[in-house]
This record gives C-alpha cells, sequence and structure tokens, in this order.
C-alpha cells in the first residue's frame, strides 16, 4: 500500500515550522541562559546558520530523492545498509526523543496550573496525536497549519509591545560565564535541537505533491523565520526579564508577556506555547514513524513495522511504535534528553553531506536532484567541519548516550539486517577507481522510478517501446554499410523480416536522404510490411559510424522500424526523441555514461511532452 501524495507547501512549511517552535523557544533558552547569559542570542544565531548551511544538502538529497525515511534512505542507498539501518534508527530515536521534548514542556506547563501528575499528562498528549496521526498525514498536517498560523498571529502584539520596553542593561554581562566564545559555541550545540524540525519535511517527502519545488521552499523558508522569529523574541525576553527570574523559569517567554502586556499577556502567551508544543509533538510524531516505515520496506527491520493501513493509507504500527518510545523518553532527565537528541541530529546532518559528497563523486547516472547545494563540495566540508565542531562541544555525557543508542541500532543490524543488504553509490565511486563491476544496476533503477515518482511521470507507449528496446555499446568505427548490416541482424527477429529485406530497406533509405540530423546524430527509421510491429534500437558506437564523407564519425544512433498501422506511434516517437535530444546536456550524458541500461534511461527520463497511452 502507497502512501498518499497530498501534503502542499503551506502544510510540509507548517510540519517544519511547528516541529521548531515549540520547547526550542518556549523551555529550552532558560536552560541555555544558564549555560552562558545574554549571550544565549549568539548561540541561536550560530545554530539557525549552521541548520541554514546544513540544510541544503538535506535539500538536494530529498529533493532527488523523495521518501518515506529522509536521512536513512539518502544515508543506505550512499553509504550502505550498515550506515542507513544506524541512522534510520538513531533519528526514529532522536525525532522521538524532540517530541518528546515538546510534550515535556507542555505536560510541565499544565501540570504547573492542575496538579495533576507531569508523566500522566504526557501519556495522555502523546496517545491523543498518535491517534490523530493513524487518522491521517492531511489530517495531522492540516492541524499543524492551523497550530502554526495561532502562534505566529499570537506572538505580533508580544513582539510590538515588547520591543519599546527593552532594557539593555540587562544584556550586561554578556557572557554571565567563563570561556568566551567556546561557551557561545557549547550553547549553539546544546540549543541544535531547537532547528532539528528541518528533518521532518525531508521524513514525509514521499507524501508531498510537488517535492521538486516545494521541499527547498519550505526548508529554507521555515529556517529562516525561526532564526528570525527566536532572535527577535529572545532579545525582547532578555531585555525585559531579569537574570535571576530568567534563569529559574519554566516558560520565560510567558514570563516576559506577563511583564510586557500583563497577566493577559502570559495567558496568551502560555496557550500559544500549548499550541508550540502540541505542533511539535504532532508533527515529530508523522516524521518519526516514517523512519521504521523506510527501514522495512528494505527488509532491514521486520516488514510488519511498515504495514500500511489500507482505510487510513498511514503506517500505524510505525506511530505505535513512536508513541511508545516517546512515553518511554518523558522519564529521561531534560539535559540528557536534549543533549543526546542534539548530538544524533548533529551527526545526521553530517551524514547527508557525505551521502552528497559521494553520490555526486560516484557519477550515479540517475541521482537527479533539483536543487543542489551551491559551491560543492566546499560548503558541505565547511558543514561537516561545523557539526563535528559542535559535537565536541556537546560533552561527554551526550556522546555517551549516543554511543549507546549506536550500540542499539548496530544490534539490530548484526542479527536482522544485514543479510538484506543493497548495492549503494560508495561502490559505485570504488569501481570508477577499480574499473571493476561492483555493483549491479539497482541503485540506478530505483532511482529511475523515484524521478519519475517525483515528476509524475505517466508513462506513454514511447517509454513502454524504449523499456522493451534492444541497447548496444559499440567500441570499434563502423562503415554505413557494415553498420546496417549489423542493425538487420538484430531487429529481423523483432518484426518478422529477413535481415536481407531489412538491410535493402535501411540502405534504400540512406539513399534517398541521409537520417543523419547533426554531426554525431542520426535516426534511420523505415516502414515495413506486417501489422502491429514497432521497434526501436539504441546504439552508441564510441568511435562512431561512417554515414557519408560529410558525416563520418555518428556515435548516437537511434534505429526505428515499423509497420503502416503503427505510423501514429512512429510519428510520435521521432517527436518524442527530437526534444530529448535538443536537450542541454544530452551529448554529454550520451558519452559519459557507463552501462546500457545507462543509455536506455536517458531516454526514459528524457524532458519531453509525453502523449497519452
Amino acid at each position: 500500500m502507497e502512501l498518499k501524495k497530498n501534503l502542499k507547501f503551506i502544510q510540509v512549511f507548517s510540519i517544519t515550522v511547528g516541529s521548531m517552535i515549540s520547547s526550542g523557544i518556549f523551555i529550552l533558552p532558560a536552560a541555555a541562559f544558564a549555560l552562558s547569559g545574554p549571550s544565549i542570542l549568539i548561540s541561536y544565531l550560530i545554530a539557525g546558520l549552521c541548520a541554514l548551511i546544513g540544510c541544503l544538502s538535506m535539500i538536494e538529497l530529498t529533493t532527488a530523492m523523495p521518501k518515506a525515511g529522509g536521512v536513512y534512505f539518502f544515508t543506505s542507498r550512499s553509504l550502505g545498509a550498515m550506515v542507513g539501518t544506524l541512522s534510520g534508527l538513531l533519528m526514529w530515536m532522536a525525532i522521538a526523543m524532540k517530541a518528546a521534548f515538546a510534550i515535556y514542556g507542555l505536560a510541565s506547563v499544565v501540570a504547573l496550573y492542575t496538579g495533576i501528575n507531569f508523566f500522566i499528562i504526557g501519556v495522555i498528549v502523546t496517545t491523543f496525536y498518535t491517534l490523530i496521526n493513524i487518522k491521517g498525514t492531511k489530517e495531522a498536517a492540516k492541524l499543524d497549519v492551523v497550530l502554526v498560523s495561532s502562534i505566529l498571529i499570537i506572538m505580533i502584539p508580544f513582539v510590538i509591545f515588547g520591543y519599546p520596553k527593552i532594557d539593555m542593561s540587562f544584556f550586561k554581562p554578556f557572557i554571565t560565564t567563563g570561556g568566551g566564545f567556546n561557551t557561545i559555541f557549547a550553547t549553539a550545540a546544546f540549543v541544535f535541537i531547537s532547528f532539528g524540525g528541518v528533518m521532518n519535511a525531508a521524513n514525509v517527502s514521499e507524501e508531498m505533491a510537488n517535492p521538486k519545488k516545494d521541499i527547498p521552499r519550505a526548508i529554507i523558508s521555515a529556517v529562516i523565520l525561526i532564526s528570525i522569529l527566536y532572535g527577535v523574541i529572545l532579545t525582547i525576553t532578555i531585555g525585559v526579564l531579569p537574570a535571576a527570574d530568567f534563569i529559574k523559569s519554566i516558560n520565560p517567554i510567558a514570563d516576559a508577556a506577563k511583564i510586557i502586556l500583563g497577566t493577559p499577556g502570559f495567558i496568551v502567551i502560555t496557550i500559544a506555547a500549548c499550541f508550540a508544543f502540541s505542533s511539535c509533538a504532532n508533527s515529530g510524531i508523522m516524521s518519526s514513524s516514517r523512519y521504521p516505515l523506510a527501514l522495512s520496506k528494505d527488509n532491514l527491520i521486520p516488514k510488519i513495522f511498515g504495514r500500511v493501513n489500507s482505510k487510513t493509507n498511514t503506517p500505524i504500527i510505525a506511530i505505535i511504535l513512536t508513541g511508545i518510545l516517546i512515553i518511554l523518553c518523558l522519564s529521561v532527565d531534560l539535559k540528557d534528553l536534549v543533549e543526546g537528541a542534539s548530538t544524533v541530529i548533529l551527526t545526521s546532518y553530517i551524514l547527508t553531506d557525505v551521502s552528497v559528497i559521494i553520490l555526486r563523486s560516484s557519477k550515479v547516472r540517475n541521482y537527479r536532484p533539483s536543487f543542489k547545494v551551491p559551491l560543492f563540495p566546499w560548503l558541505n566540508i565547511l558543514s561537516i567541519v561545523l557539526f563535528i565542531s559542535l559535537i565536541c562541544h556537546m560533552g561527554l555525557d551526550a556522546i555517551k548516550i549516543s554511543a549507546g543508542l549506536v550500540s542499539i541500532s548496530l544490534v539490530v543490524y548484526f542479527i536482522y539486517a544485514r543479510k538484506n543488504s543493497k548495492k549503494y553509490a560508495l561502490l559505485h565511486m570504488f569501481e570508477r577507481f577499480k574499473n571493476k563491476q561492483l555493483t549491479s544496476g539497482h541503485l540506478e533503477d530505483e532511482l529511475k522510478d523515484i524521478v519519475q515518482e517525483r515528476d509524475n511521470i505517466v508513462k506513454d507507449d514511447f517509454d513502454k517501446v524504449i523499456e522493451d528496446a534492444p541497447v548496444f555499446d559499440l567500441e570499434e568505427q563502423y562503415e554505413l554499410e557494415d553498420f546496417l548490416k549489423f542493425v538487420s541482424e538484430k531487429l529481423h527477429y523483432l518484426v518478422n523480416i529477413n535481415k536481407n529485406t531489412l538491410f535493402q530497406q535501411f540502405s534504400k533509405r540512406e539513399r534517398e536522404s541521409t537520417t543523419v540530423l547533426h554531426p554525431s546524430i542520426a535516426i534511420p527509421h523505415i516502414i515495413v510490411e506486417g501489422k502491429n510491429q514497432f521497434v526501436i534500437m539504441l546504439v552508441r558506437c564510441k568511435k562512431g559510424i561512417k554515414f557519408s564523407e560529410e558525416f563520418q564519425s555518428v556515435n548516437t544512433i537511434i534505429v526505428m522500424a515499423g509497420t503502416q498501422d503503427t505510423r501514429n506511434l512512429h510519428l510520435k516517437a521521432l517527436a518524442a526523441i527530437a526534444q530529448i535530444i535538443q536537450e542541454k546536456n544530452f551529448d554529454k550524458q550520451w558519452n559519459e555514461v557507463s552501462t546500457t541500461n545507462n543509455l536506455r534511461d536517458i531516454f526514459l527520463l528524457g524532458a519531453r511532452r509525453r502523449e497519452d497511452s
């Protein structure tokens, strides 16, 4: 059962924003302020800048492979099943921990004013949003749109009335603890979980209606908006809330609102915080549950974990497991929860940068992102260095937590997933250097199918003919007569015509007028006797076919033969071929690809107008 593609830009944007504007701004600033004081402004700015740089690789990979499981899918296809299994299970736990962090915030606020046990509230909230996600992704996404819109509207008066009340003396000293920039950078690592929601767009990309356009717009605009919003809100909060009150506050933004707008402001911002916690919890469950779904599709965990319900089109088992994991996370110390999740999320950013480098370097032909990281590979390398630095500043406890999660993931891999490993891009890169056929066509075929699905390509008659077409890659140079004999030998049994008759027809066609369209491209085509016969043959001749004195090195030959009753298909095929060979990079792709399947894929994935079958 396939997932429905019904998420649009506003819904994905809301999922991404909703995952970031929650505990990261309403709960975390108090703990961050205790670490470094007002300089948390710089820490959040650094975290946002790192997230913006890191998300570029995420966007490239997601536009190339909009599949459920996001980081898992990218890393498994570039670095192999072991790294993929590790990243999939780690990110499932990390995003669930982030959702637990949001539910922790919501439960804390409700417990403070009701006296109800914190853990009971957390279980109730988790159960509620688990059921929402079971009902349907679109319904969960619609709820996120409402919640995020409400939060943004509520924050407007906080900003308007709070700015004039800023007391600049509250920003001194700017760094309240020793360590200087190291303290600021360590705090940036601590608060990076605030930007972990960027992953959520990648995780639900398979359910997007137009991932090519909406993924870059949704992710980049969400990171920029949240970075600006964090900066503005924190500036006002630091400027109106005394440091001692800031550190001990459960919800410093609401306490600042009380100073700015009185009790009504406190109530309204507390409501906004609850909306934010709810949005993050909702999108976190939606996002993290896609990891077990993707892992099960590749047989790296049992199939039952990825079963999609026929009525709701949602992975119910994966969603329920995610809800259980979140409830378990609620019993973990808040600091450990934040540091562990941040470390794993930082690691996933490193893996996405490495994946882009591997996929581009491997020259996998059907890797076709609609967005590419600029300044490759230098920006990717910078991103890797930044995230490694942030991890090093997280401290030993966070690294121990991550090491424990890695150990659990490795156990799963060696017990269950190892025997189901697939081919991956790193092998393609080794193949380039060793000149060995280490890989099968599996990855190329899978990426081809993903591109067709992403671009909503509905196969027409031309596609079906190309899929069945014989493809040849010739090493030696041919004279025209010898080449036409070769063509006739290979095609005669497909159209039920004697090979000598075919040779005579092709020869006659070339004598009447050359079929060379370009010094490097020819399309020999003839009408043959019979009914319901039409074939295409694709040929690359590396040293060229000598068609005439004028055209002595034609290396791209598309041969067509069909009966009179398939003339319409014949004409459609000519039109389709004309569109494909006019693409800017056609000659380069044709000459550089390494296999006959790659040659076929150039035509199957070529940009053209498709006819109804």
